[in-house]
């Protein structure tokens, strides 16, 4: 088992937004081996067909698979709520999947309003529509699609003047039906958190779901008896289907170590 153990646990997302999962598995299991594949040629998925986001999420899973993953998180909300049913299908190995934290925010909220910031995919996605039913327990949920979002912080362009107005663009009307939760139903969008919060005010919670999922990782990993028996500092390598240099940059800042991405 030990060689199994050691090898490497895939991270996937379109482009950058998954580093914000990555940065939560860095911090709570620190010895682990990560690969991380961001699909940014075509990035991004949430303007995509559920067709087009099968196929490329296939074909990303089979390279991680050919790299000896042991898991393998999908670190992309409208990936996971288009395609987790049918890798689970394919593939033996544990797959973690990352979905808006409905059942987290009907808990938390008090007035029973909950706001989720999506991509368009996501926002009409069948899996997702089910998932709020599921848990939503009487409360009303807004769903907010937020075209554009994603572009920009691929872009590195989060602290523009057309960032602040596009996001307000999408926060307003949630704050104008009075939610006083918002789920970040897109794992981009917690790299504008401090933007969000800005806008909201303190009286709004926002949830995110790095911590869940991290915390579903590890509890597969320990049921399958995966866990690393090797105390070496986690090493990330990070691959791209379209590396660049302003990629390495943007990435750099947010994860606070030196990246570099290869041609995946």
């Amino acid at each position: 088992m030990t060689l199994v153990n050691n090898q490497p646990i895939g991270i996937f997302d379109s482009g950058i937004g998954g580093l914000s999962i990555t940065k939560h598995i860095k911090q709570q299991l620190p010895y682990e081996k990560i690969i991380y594949v961001a699909d940014t040629l075509y990035s991004p998925y949430g303007n995509k067909t559920a067709h087009s986001i099968i196929e490329r999420v296939n074909s990303v899973a089979e390279k991680l698979l050919q790299q000896k993953i042991k898991a393998l998180v999908v670190a992309c909300n409208t990936a996971t709520v288009n395609t987790i049913e049918q890798l689970r299908n394919q593939i033996a190995i544990p797959i973690i999947g990352v979905e808006p934290a409905i059942k987290p925010a009907t808990i938390n909220s008090k007035n029973k309003k909950i706001g989720v910031l999506v991509t368009q995919a996501t926002a009409k996605n069948p899996r997702f529509l089910t998932l709020i039913d599921k848990f939503s327990s009487g409360a009303e949920v807004i769903i907010q699609p937020c075209p554009g979002l994603v572009e920009l912080i691929e872009q590195g362009d989060m602290d523009t003047l057309q960032c602040e107005v596009l996001l307000n663009k999408y926060l307003i009307p949630l704050l104008k039906k009075e939610v006083d939760t918002i789920v970040l139903g897109c794992t981009h969008y917690p790299f504008l958190l401090k933007k969000i919060e800005k806008s909201c005010g303190n009286n709004i919670k926002i949830i995110d779901t790095a911590i869940p999922v991290t915390n579903q990782l590890q509890r597969q990993l320990q049921k399958n008896q995966l866990c690393t028996t090797v105390n070496n500092p986690t090493s990330i390598e990070f691959f791209s289907s379209k590396p660049s240099l302003l990629l390495d940059s943007l990435c750099t800042n947010l994860l606070d170590q030196e990246v570099s991405f290869k041609l995946f």
